[in-house]
């Protein structure tokens, strides 16, 4: 039986125009949560494969991993692992632009409560967002790199995605309805771990949105959602 490793990306640029882009900060935190694999694992860390989606937050990610690890290996681009576009989900609700950028507490809250109601549309398929797969795709999606760790390997794989993935990846292997992949979609931290068991057969969930590396006073401020 092996382990996959989910690692939501480090804290991205979140109100920004490039939100695809870490900040220093979730860069740090993709070097930390490296070098706590090395302090537990020592010379014993290794992944049989790495795999991450193809945007920017995730990719930049794994490299500080690697860096913070010390590991020099290929990673291998998974699409399916892609966060959905929240302004396209947003925007396909509303039948008009997405909403203005989130500079207060209030707005990113309001932002969020929109964003709720537009991915729930968006799962029961009462809306199509522009640019984007139907629900059901992007569930396989992320479901084919869940599959193919299983088929493939059977040691530890790390994948580096992003919150809706990985909430998706978690709700599939519980076998919940959708719409529960929504809390925990906007729960999942920054550089948070989730862990699955696998053998051939099936996934069974160990952990989830775990910040071992962050543990400790000196790391109380590294902890972000966005």
């Amino acid at each position: 039986m092996g382990t996959i490793y989910l690692v939501r990306h480090g804290q991205a640029s979140f109100g920004t125009a490039d939100y695809d882009r870490l900040s220093d900060l979730g860069r740090r935190q993709g070097v930390r949560l490296g070098q706590y694999w090395r302090e537990r694992f020592g010379a014993g860390l290794r992944f049989d494969a790495v795999l991450t989606g193809t945007l920017r937050r995730q990719v930049d990610t794994w490299s500080a991993i690697a860096e913070g690890a010390g590991l020099r290996m290929e990673r291998t681009a998974w699409p399916g692992l892609n966060e959905y576009d929240s302004h396209a989900v947003i925007a396909a609700l509303r039948r008009a632009a997405p909403l203005a950028r989130a500079d207060s507490p209030r707005q990113h809250q309001a932002h969020f409560r929109v964003l709720r109601e537009a991915l729930a549309h968006w799962m029961a398929g009462h809306t199509q967002p522009v640019g984007m797969p139907s629900y059901a795709d992007f569930v396989r999606g992320v479901t084919s790199a869940l599959d193919y760790v299983r088929e493939k390997f059977d040691g530890d794989v790390l994948l580096v995605s992003s919150g809706g993935p990985i909430a998706t990846a978690v709700a599939q292997v519980l076998r919940t309805p959708a719409e529960v992949s929504i809390d925990l979609n906007l729960r999942i931290r920054n550089s948070a771990v989730t862990e699955f068991a696998y053998n051939p057969k099936r996934h069974a969930l160990l952990t989830y949105n775990t910040l071992p590396h962050l543990d400790g006073a000196a790391y109380a401020d590294w902890v972000t959602y966005t």
